[in-house]
């Protein structure tokens, strides 16, 4: 019974398998024809993740990097060289925007400008001592006290006045006989500020005064104090500076290219942080007809009535300037978020295609810029749809698929050189240079750092997750940093700029699960965090570390505070591969 069973479960297998031999033998037996060539007949490449411009007929290991290749994605078919093709997802996760470029009357446009409030100086006047002498007291006792014309600010005892009063009191007696001398002897103590009732109290009192007052000669707020009491002075010596704050100065720095937009006469409305509801409407006084060589601007100013004493000299303000241009009331006008610089060259995004997510870079001539809007001399036409916000990443796309960008001037060629690493700030940065910030921004861009240094911790260990993490605390960080501890605008736009980048990129880094997508961004990251800290400092020495091979072999930069390389574009691959090329302090 037992060989029966076993005999029926034998014939059993058999006809399960001839049944499905029947059935889908004949299908593998079809040869494959589409190994190299799509359904549609078009042929099918293969390219390397790592290293896009691989570009083969047959699959096989990248020349580069012995990695498998992929299939290519056909996304750029029927382009042009200089276009490419961004995915639905990538914009959305981006969240690129664009604007039609159109002609745009800018008469009565408004320009602001920041600046400060200053000293009025043809009201500053210096209290002197017009004889020389000790001071014997001293009743003005510290800067910011209010002082009136007439007010006794000293007393001082003098070898000369004291001999000068002895000389008065003797000529008193032979003025009947010798006038010449009486006379002449008035005059020298009127010369030593000395008033007619204090000479006549003198002649007829008939006693030398030892201590000789110091009054106030005009009214107004004592912004120095350059003596003590006891000290000894000269004649002429200044004792105190006094400002009459009754009219103050409001000075904007203007930038070299806005110079031909203002004129003398032009109305200026003039708001404050401190009282943000209040303008101040007055005319354009004074243009420095000098540029200052180092930040390229000049200075413009406006004197504002100040008799209820709200503003004070260091206090930010903003001013804004309608301008009215009689010769060319009609410019194309683009808004600066746009523009991209590299260098010498100006560059914007174009979307070619209305209903199709397809970009191609132009390069752009710049003229005047007008508050957020920069005029468009040359490059651009009514009509074109322009990217207005996710620039910088519609580049970074355009630099991955060996596109025309801001660091290919033409496909395949790259204006980047690792072994000149000062050159790479000159080509995206309008500052470079340290500038002078408070210790408490310093801390907080610190903060910022450490959160990158973290990140890139995270992409050394192959650890997206963390990435995620640490992405998160750079934009908390970013949250916490006060841009108001800034001066001049100049370096409050810098910061601006900067802050919004490295927002933008971790915030991509946020939204991306995968680790070479992240890496990407970090590439872009590294560049922004990196100006920050040569530009701000941060109290610490940071090295600049370089990657030939990454970035496509157009190589790429990180920040990291130990000499020794720990690779983030590669990690375990290519751990130790990298130099340092800078030392930030």
């Amino acid at each position: 019974m037992k060989n029966n069973k076993i005999l029926k479960y034998i014939i059993l297998l058999g006809c399960g398998i001839f049944l499905g031999w029947l059935i889908f033998g004949t299908s593998h037996q079809q040869p494959q024809t589409h190994n190299h060539t799509e359904t549609t007949g078009k042929t099918q490449l293969w390219t390397c993740s790592m290293h896009p411009q691989i570009m083969q007929p047959e699959p096989g290991d990248c020349p580069i990097c012995g990695m498998d290749l992929i299939p290519a994605a056909s996304d750029n078919e029927g382009l042009s060289p200089d276009q490419f093709r961004l995915s639905k997802n990538a914009l959305a996760l981006a969240n690129i925007q664009t604007t039609v470029v159109g002609d745009r009357n800018i008469e009565n446009e408004a320009i602001k400008l920041s600046g400060k409030i200053s000293e009025n100086e043809e009201a500053n006047s210096v209290q002197v001592s017009y004889f020389s002498g000790r001071i014997e007291n001293l009743f003005i006792n510290f800067t910011g006290e209010e002082v009136k014309k007439g007010q006794l600010l000293a007393t001082i005892y003098s070898p000369e006045l004291v001999a000068a009063q002895q000389e008065l009191i003797t000529a008193s007696s032979l003025k009947s006989n010798q006038p010449a001398l009486y006379k002449a002897v008035r005059s020298k103590l009127k010369l030593w500020k000395l008033s007619e009732n204090q000479i006549n109290a003198i002649e007829i009192s008939g006693k030398v005064k030892e201590n000789l007052p110091v009054y106030a000669t005009v009214t107004g707020t004592v912004t120095q104090k350059l003596v003590e009491q006891g000290d000894y002075v000269k004649q002429g010596q200044t004792l105190f500076k006094i400002a009459n704050l009754n009219s103050v100065w409001a000075n904007f720095d203007v930038y070299e290219n806005q110079i031909d937009l203002f004129q003398k006469g032009q109305d200026i409305a003039i708001t404050t942080r401190t009282y943000p509801n209040k303008v101040f409407n007055e005319k354009i006084s004074f243009i420095d007809p000098v540029l200052n060589t180092g930040t390229r601007t000049l200075t413009l100013r406006a004197e504002l009535n100040n008799k209820e004493g709200l503003l004070k000299p260091g206090m930010f303000i903003e001013g804004k300037i309608k301008i009215n241009n009689n010769t060319s009331s009609q410019m194309l006008m683009i808004p600066s978020t746009a523009v991209l610089w590299t260098g010498k060259r100006s560059v914007v995004y174009i979307k070619t295609m209305p209903n199709e997510p397809v970009f191609e870079m132009r390069e752009v001539l710049l003229g005047n810029k007008t508050g957020e809007q920069y005029e468009i001399i040359e490059g651009l036409n009514q009509g074109d749809e322009i990217v207005t916000h996710g620039t910088f990443t519609v580049d970074a796309a355009a630099q991955l698929q060996g596109k025309k960008s801001m660091m290919n001037k033409n496909e395949g060629e790259t204006t980047v050189n690792h072994e000149n690493h000062s050159q790479l700030n000159q080509k995206y940065f309008e500052i470079n240079k340290r500038v002078a910030v408070p210790g408490e921004f310093q801390n907080q861009l610190k903060n910022v750092l450490d959160d990158y240094l973290k990140l890139k911790d995270a992409l050394v260990n192959d650890n997206p997750e963390a990435s995620v993490t640490n992405a998160k605390k750079i934009v908390e960080s970013l949250n916490k940093v006060d841009m108001k501890l800034l001066t001049g605008s100049q370096t409050h736009n810098h910061w601006m700029m900067l802050e919004k980048e490295i927002r933008s990129l971790s915030t991509l880094i946020i939204h991306s699960q995968n680790i070479e997508a992240q890496r990407n961004h970090f590439n872009n990251l590294s560049l922004y965090t990196t100006n920050a800290v040569e530009v701000f400092g941060v109290k610490e020495t940071v090295f600049s570390q370089f990657c030939p091979m990454a970035n496509n072999n157009k190589g790429a930069y990180w920040l990291s505070t130990e000499k020794e390389i720990f690779n983030p574009y590669f990690g375990e691959a290519m751990l130790k591969c990298g130099e340092v090329v800078k030392e930030i302090h």
